[in-house]
């Protein structure tokens, strides 16, 4: 009894081995217009606006326009080393200066972004914290997220070298 029952699971898993379904539908084509590249754009000596919410902020459409599953990170320019050498801080940021606390950060969705300078004290009084500030603003398009490379976000050239991003000719935003 033990041999015939061995000889029908050896001959079902030889039959049921070489099923084959039928295919699934095809997957959707890319939206026309919608990048799927890692870029790089940049907002260059632009002014925080005080909105009816008592807010400091910059809001940009963006264009194109990004999937869903894509993410953004946004850097500050915080000073240079040499005229060749800037320095990026990865936003959310929070500076602790002798007037207080001064906090950057942002949100996004797949059309705009809205940066935000807030603080614990009158941010006007620190003018050069919200006037002619620069920003990188990368896009990392979703399906990057299924790689198991672990990515040092706060190093801005370790992100443009991890997602292989030519930087060299940003797109300046207006």
């Amino acid at each position: 009894m033990k041999r015939i029952f061995l000889l029908l699971a050896v001959v079902s898993m030889t039959v049921f081995q070489s099923c084959e379904g039928d295919p699934g539908p095809p997957g959707r084509d890319g939206q026309d217009g919608i990048s799927v590249e890692s870029e790089v754009f940049e907002l260059q000596n632009v002014n925080f606006q005080l909105n009816n919410n008592n807010e400091y902020v910059i809001f940009r459409d963006l264009n194109p326009v990004i999937f869903d599953s894509d993410n953004i990170l946004i850097y500050r320019l915080a000073g240079t080393i040499d005229p060749q050498t800037p320095i990026w801080q990865l936003i959310p940021r929070t500076l602790y200066l002798n007037e207080g606390e001064l906090d950057y950060d942002f949100d996004f969705s797949a059309i705009d972004f809205t940066i935000y300078a807030g603080g614990t004290y009158n941010l006007a009084t620190t003018p050069q914290f919200i006037n002619n500030q620069t920003f990188r603003i990368v896009i990392i398009p979703g399906y990057f997220s299924r790689g198991g490379t672990v990515v040092d976000f706060e190093d801005y050239d370790a992100v443009i070298d991890a997602y292989d991003i030519d930087d060299s000719n940003v797109k300046i935003l207006e």
